[in-house]
């Protein structure tokens, strides 16, 4: 069978029914979140005058910024009481997260089970939407992405856990990595892999987090 085990985003139970969006951006100090934060439905966060914060919805693909007032999550996107909220469509592929989440313990030879041929590329579990992906990987590691159809276009990355947000997220496009538009990728963390193609329209730089996710079940 094959040497990789596929994987992306829920890969433990206790997150299959848990975030519907990431904190992309927060100003001031609103109480109970933070930069790089989950959060999930029902979640009441009250921001100051003063405050703002952009919500980065996984499914629903809204990109909210919030000014003020008080926000309750929802599963596609936030009830705003006394604040001002803009929100803007962005590339994210959150179904087809969910459904390789789904199929996350299988082997990679399932993953490819669609390749008609060994020259083939495999068949992307996903898309990402800009061309550095933001990695998490609890506890760090050394991270390998390489193109699935030409050898030896390979970057290999040692990701410390001094260098991550919240010790698990770490923003390629922080460290000067980009990837090739319109190409499909294969991740590799240890015994894990993740299958993605990168949107022929993607841009360089830091693009919306909702849209680049790449997310590793922690070792041990």
């Amino acid at each position: 069978m094959g040497a990789f085990t596929a994987l992306f985003l829920t890969v433990q139970p206790a997150w299959a029914d848990a975030p519907v969006a990431v904190v992309e951006d927060v100003s001031g100090k609103p109480a109970g979140v933070e930069f790089m934060d989950y959060v999930e439905p029902g979640k009441v966060i009250k921001l100051a005058a003063g405050d703002s914060i952009v919500l980065g919805y996984l499914k629903s693909c809204w990109r909210e910024s919030i000014r003020g007032g008080t926000v309750t999550v929802g599963t596609e996107q936030s009830d705003v009481q006394g604040g001002a909220v803009d929100r803007t469509k962005v590339g994210c592929d959150g179904g087809k997260m969910e459904l390789a989440a789904a199929q996350s313990k299988q082997s990679a030879a399932m993953v490819f089970r669609k390749a008609p041929g060994p020259n083939t590329p495999p068949k992307p579990q996903f898309k990402i939407y800009g061309r550095s992906p933001v990695v998490e990987l609890k506890g760090g590691g050394t991270l390998v992405i390489e193109r699935a159809d030409v050898a030896g276009d390979r970057m290999e990355l040692v990701l410390a856990p001094a260098q991550a947000v919240h010790g698990a997220f770490y923003d390629l496009a922080k460290l000067n990595k980009s990837l090739k538009p319109g190409v499909v990728y294969r991740a590799k963390v240890g015994d894990q892999q993740i299958v993605f193609e990168v949107d022929a329209a993607a841009k360089e730089g830091a693009e919306p987090v909702a849209g680049r996710l790449l997310r590793f079940q922690p070792a041990g």
